[in-house]
């Protein structure tokens, strides 16, 4: 696909498809680091100073996106990455845990956009953008979780289990068992998953209501910043992949000035800087904070995430992928 290459030797469309082939350039970028890259420093770890060890280190890839890709079919692709165990960490919402749970268990279907709320109010139906959610998928999900919190009740009593937001996660992915989940995949994977809003959705509903059955459940979100952050800190170098802002955006960026500053970095949403807010920040912006260093080369694209980040991971993971899948099928031939 020429038309998307970044290389301003090369015919190129301008804007924010110009903006789409700076991105692919970026993770590419991202995905060839390799330690060995760099020179050895002097106060550098004996493992960390193998030749071997050096060439098998990779960017750390820090993965995050808001709730309304998984409700999408974003989530198709998002699903990919994490059973190829292409990204190292990722941070998403509630909404982005539980969309994806209930989907194994009922289906979301298309609508539209100007379906009238108090129509679908009374018909029991709930409008993400153009898709429709019925009452009936969150009473699945109620009766899907219940069973779930009461065994994590338990072991917290009786094996004094401390629950953190990303060990329950991994514990839901676990549990629902199903190669379509997001997070069948990273529980599998051992991919951590982040979620420090984890109670502003239907899983805290789900919290909620299970607090009037059996008091104490504690889910302690002090424990999953520390490992979190360790994330980063630990980590050689740094990518970033966010999808939309608020939390997941800041979450990942904060993290990564921990480290002084992720070394590569591909935003993706349609916020404007003009209100200031940290959504629509320019990755210049979080520059001059210290979340990605000042001599990295971020992209921000302006677009629907739904439309370019599937060939943005065709362009890049994919192929990626795909190379690897060839090379071991020459090598077994």
């Amino acid at each position: 696909m020429l038309f998307l290459t970044a290389n301003p030797q090369s015919p190129t469309p301008n804007h924010q498809a110009t903006s789409l082939g700076k991105a692919i350039d970026e993770v590419k970028r991202m995905r060839a680091w390799r330690l060995s890259d760099e020179e050895i420093k002097e106060n550098e770890d004996e493992d960390f100073k193998d030749p071997e060890v050096r060439a098998n280190t990779k960017a750390k890839v820090f993965f995050g996106y808001t709730s309304n890709q998984i409700s999408c079919g974003t989530r198709e692709t998002i699903r990919y990455l994490c059973q190829h165990k292409m990204v190292d960490v990722v941070v998403t919402t509630a909404g982005g845990i539980e969309e994806d749970i209930m989907k194994c268990l009922a289906p979301t279907y298309m609508g539209d956009f100007a379906l009238r709320g108090k129509d679908l109010r009374l018909k029991g139906i709930n409008r993400i953008g153009n898709l429709l959610v019925p009452n009936n998928n969150y009473c699945l999900f109620e009766d899907w979780m219940n069973p779930i919190l009461h065994a994590m009740m338990d072991e917290q009593e009786n094996d004094g289990v401390v629950w953190t937001p990303s060990k329950m996660i991994a514990r839901l992915g676990k549990e629902i068992n199903d190669e379509s989940s997001v997070y069948y995949w990273c529980w599998k994977n051992n991919i951590p998953v982040f979620c420090p809003a984890i109670t502003d959705g239907s899983v805290g509903d789900m919290l909620y209501f299970f607090s009037y059955k059996r008091q104490g459940f504690v889910l302690d979100i002090a424990r999953d910043i520390r490992l979190m952050n360790d994330e980063a800190v630990n980590a050689k170098a740094s990518g970033m992949i966010i999808l939309g802002g608020g939390l997941v955006k800041h979450h990942i960026c904060n993290a990564n000035l921990m480290r002084n500053g992720a070394n590569f970095a591909v935003f993706i949403n349609t916020g404007q800087e003009f209100d200031g807010s940290d959504s629509g920040a320019k990755p210049d912006e979080a520059i001059s904070w210290g979340k990605i260093r000042i001599d990295a080369q971020p992209v921000k694209i302006y677009a629907d995430a739904s439309l370019v980040f599937p060939i943005l991971v065709a362009e890049t993971f994919a192929r990626e992928i795909e190379a690897a899948a060839a090379a071991e099928e020459a090598t077994e031939g």
